[in-house]
């Protein structure tokens, strides 16, 4: 199996996260992952919905009174 690095900081990458088709360090990818923020809004007689920006969250819920 080829050795990898890490694409951010150039520390090895575990093998086993290379073969799942990682191609950062745990460390970095960690990092990564808390930059990113978003969250799952339940929409009324619908399915879940994954909203990143604040606007369009706002008056999602026509049940729940008027928004302007």
């Amino acid at each position: 199996m080829m050795k990898r690095n890490c694409t951010e900081c150039g520390a090895a990458v575990n093998p086993a996260r290379v073969a799942i088709g990682y191609n950062v360090c745990l460390p970095c990818g960690e990092r990564l992952a808390r930059q990113r923020v978003h969250t799952i809004a339940p929409l009324h007689k619908s399915n879940y919905m994954v909203i990143s920006n604040r606007a369009e969250l706002l008056g999602l819920n026509n049940k729940g009174g008027f928004y302007r």
